[in-house]
């Protein structure tokens, strides 16, 4: 075993990604154990990104150009969180200044259809996260709803379903969303049919049951991606709270024709941990893939929570979500003002760098730094490997990147100090975590 990195964020000592060396030594039995064995492998990550809303352009455009260099290197950059994930929404969501489609009203041939919107905002900012990004980015487009003629209530907002006499339409307005951005220089690789397709939402919603879900798929989407030469895009469906994930996807490829367009399932965090919900997906469909794709501290729930808990909960569901078999994890607004937005319905919340753009100022927050401690390290094609912890005192998770080198994540949400013994092969180095902090070791092994 070579030399050992540890990185350490402790808010109460004020250390953020604070580094240190030293070298292994031999470890015969001991107490306070974490083990680590590479020969165990489960899933591939793909990585790790955020979601480029018209409201994090927009706040991303009144800044400086200085603040604006500084803000994409914290996300995309070798020094901040190594971002090469994007999540898009197609049409509008929340997390926009309005509602909005991409044709004009009742234009069922889709003789209208343009992104114009999104070149004013949205695409500088991706163009520019592509450009500090040292690897190619891949990208994840979501609805949030039709046009408002395409549903059965007549608005974006509220619920309301996708009539079936536009399912067809529908479909091709995917193709030419994916075509128009991958023409503009926006590699599409995966795509969800809903975001969040139980859910009747203030904001821009659609509900789909899951046979109507398997429905578009099977006769629609998925044909009309072939035809177009897209056979390439991975269909991800659900893209919802863990909850009722397993239950939701069984019945979505409950027919075999729906499976064979399928890449997986997409899952969010509001309705608590579910990472059995994961686990079990990817363990009765072990060649579909689990995507984390949003989670955010919402404002309405979490107001008066601190800094700490804010960021444990982020670390603490990446960290349950890699456990269970996800291989993509995707966190929501990239940047959010001082109020939490803009959202045009007012359903503010938190993100890991928050600006004011009056003031042209800045904060990442110690959710940046707890993220970062899985993104800057895992590398895209690692693969989660095996482990055993002493205590529950410690939440852990492994992973072997592609070059052998070992990372070793462990959070500590206790008051209490907890010490740990990392080993390998029985060599490894002692630790001490110290209360609410986190802890990422590194290191390559000849063993």
């Amino acid at each position: 075993m070579q030399n050992i990195k540890e990185y350490v964020t402790d808010y109460n000592a004020g250390k953020y990604w604070e580094e240190t060396v030293c070298e292994a030594r031999e470890m015969g039995d001991c107490m306070h154990v974490v083990n680590v064995y590479p020969d165990v492998v489960y899933q591939k990550l793909r990585g790790f990104g955020g979601a480029f809303t018209e409201s994090a352009a927009h706040n991303y455009a009144a800044m400086g150009d200085a603040r604006k260099k500084e803000m994409i290197e914290a996300y995309f950059g070798r020094d901040g969180l190594r971002y090469h994930l994007g999540r898009v929404h197609m049409n509008s969501c929340d997390f926009a200044l309005g509602n909005y489609a991409y044709v004009e009203d009742g234009d069922e041939e889709l003789k209208t259809f343009s992104i114009a919107h999104d070149r004013e905002e949205i695409l500088p900012l991706i163009r520019d996260a592509q450009g500090a990004c040292d690897r190619e980015m891949a990208f994840l487009v979501s609805p949030w709803s039709p046009p408002a003629f395409m549903k059965t209530n007549g608005e974006m907002n509220n619920g309301g379903k996708l009539k079936q006499e536009y399912y067809q339409i529908w479909a091709a307005y995917f193709v030419k969303f994916i075509k128009a951005y991958r023409e503009a220089g926006i590699p599409i690789a995966f795509l969800t049919v809903q975001n969040e397709p139980m859910a009747v939402q203030t904001w821009d919603s659609c509900i789909y049951t899951s046979q109507e879900e398997a429905l578009f798929v099977r006769e629609h989407l998925g044909p009309a991606l072939a035809q177009a030469g897209l056979s390439d895009i991975g269909i991800f469906v659900w893209d919802h709270n863990k909850e009722e994930a397993y239950q939701r996807f069984k019945e979505v490829l409950a027919d075999e024709k729906t499976g064979k367009y399928v890449r997986g399932a997409a899952v969010h965090w509001y309705t608590g941990d579910h990472f059995e919900a994961a686990e079990l997906i990817r363990k009765q469909y072990p060649d579909k893939e689990v995507f984390f794709t949003e989670g955010c501290v919402e404002y309405s729930r979490f107001a008066d929570s601190g800094e700490v808990e804010k960021a444990e909960m982020y670390a603490h569901d990446i960290m349950g979500n890699l456990n269970a078999g996800v291989s993509a994890s995707f966190d929501w607004n990239l940047f959010l003002d001082a109020a939490g937005g803009p959202n045009h319905v007012g359903n503010f919340c938190a993100a890991p760098i928050m600006c004011n753009p009056k003031e042209d100022t800045f904060e990442k927050r110690l959710s940046y730094y707890y993220i970062g401690h899985f993104s800057r390290h895992i590398e895209p094609g690692a693969v989660r490997i095996g482990m055993t912890r002493y205590s529950d005192a410690v939440e852990a998770a492994a992973f072997r990147n592609p070059d052998g080198e070992r990372v070793l994540v462990l959070l500590n949400k206790t008051e209490k100090e907890v010490p740990v013994t990392v080993r390998e092969a029985g060599c490894g180095k002692e630790t001490v975590l110290s209360p609410h902090s986190i802890h990422t070791v590194c290191y390559k092994s000849d063993c």
